[in-house]
């Protein structure tokens, strides 16, 4: 039994040429660099490796990423006094700031935040010429879309935290810095601010949709695998056809759960759950300061959270006060 437990690809396609793919259309760049078997990747994906196409809309994203990449990572060097030691042992520790809440939505000095608007700027531009280019390359091959909103949820999400939520709310300030500890950092202390941010129910939506993606899809993985001696990798043909590995991961399911998807539906569950895991949070969050400024009241008045006994007795919570819940 132990030959079946796959984990890695055991039937790595290999023709005798690199595919250089389906034609592209007229007035688009050609594909750049020579295609090569790679047997390493062959064996937790595809083993070809390129050609790769960039076109302009490819180039202009990289380069705008490289400029917000750089300027990040400079900004951070510069804050530890061009040390090369330093920068290595406190890169996890070290950010790039947004404006101070004293500037609003105006255009700060350079050293006060106007790095953090510079790198922001070419970062989501570099994003959203992604995003077009994903979308044109899935129209111009004939595939579906699926794969651009998904990545357009994602959108939204960085998009209201870094850019319609400070605007909306008037100041730079409350957008997210850029680094590792201090944007958790700023999510700790945006949830502690605004009331816990575990009472906030579109929160609550995006947890339940990251964990049920993450559930789906291994769960997903985990049965094509287990049924992969049957052939149960061909989905399509399953799809269309069902053979003895879609009957045999249906049996189980029904066994299992009394309910099973199918070959093609199972990637419906797990695309819809994945997107409105972002989508739900960026609902969230831009609710927070702007409708509701404590979420724990909030939860309070709307009767699924208890009111906890005052710490100090005959102390009222400040927090608590006429005015202070919306």
């Amino acid at each position: 039994m132990a030959e079946y437990q796959n984990i890695f690809t055991r039937v790595i396609v290999h023709g005798p040429a690199p595919y250089p793919g389906v034609p592209l259309p007229k007035g688009d760049s050609p594909r750049t660099g020579a295609a090569s078997f790679q047997r390493v990747l062959g064996k937790i994906g595809d083993a070809q490796l390129g050609p790769i196409y960039l076109g302009w809309l490819g180039s202009l994203s990289i380069v705008c990423f490289t400029v917000a990449f750089v300027t990040i990572g400079l900004n951070m060097w510069a804050s530890v006094g061009w040390d090369p030691v330093q920068f290595v042992r406190q890169l996890f520790w070290l950010g790039l700031e947004p404006p101070p809440a004293h500037y609003g939505l105006r255009l700060p000095p350079m050293h006060d935040g106007g790095w953090w608007l510079f790198a922001g700027f070419f970062l989501t531009a570099s994003i959203l010429l992604w995003w077009v280019r994903t979308y044109r390359r899935a129209r111009q091959l004939g595939l579906g879309t699926h794969v651009a909103w998904a990545f357009a949820a994602a959108i939204w999400l960085y998009l209201v935290l870094g850019f319609i939520r400070p605007l909306v709310m008037g100041s730079w300030s409350e957008a997210v810095p850029f680094g590792i500890f201090p944007h958790l950092d700023w999510t700790a202390a945006f949830s502690i601010r605004y009331g816990n941010l575990f009472y906030n129910p579109f929160h609550a939506l995006s947890i339940v949709f990251l964990y049920g993606s993450t559930l789906l899809f291994a769960m997903h993985g985990a049965t094509i695998l287990a049924v992969s001696r049957y052939g149960g990798e061909r989905e399509i043909e399953q799809t269309l056809d069902r053979g003895t590995a879609a009957e045999r991961a249906a049996l189980f399911w029904r066994w299992t759960m009394g309910f099973n998807a199918t070959m093609e539906s199972i990637h419906r569950w797990a695309w819809w759950f994945a997107v409105l895991c972002p989508l739900t949070g960026g609902i969230g969050i831009l609710l927070t300061g702007t409708v509701v400024d404590n979420w724990y009241l909030w939860a309070v008045k709307h009767g699924f959270a208890p009111m906890y006994d005052p710490i100090v007795p005959g102390m009222a919570d400040p927090a608590a006060a006429a005015g202070a819940m919306r």
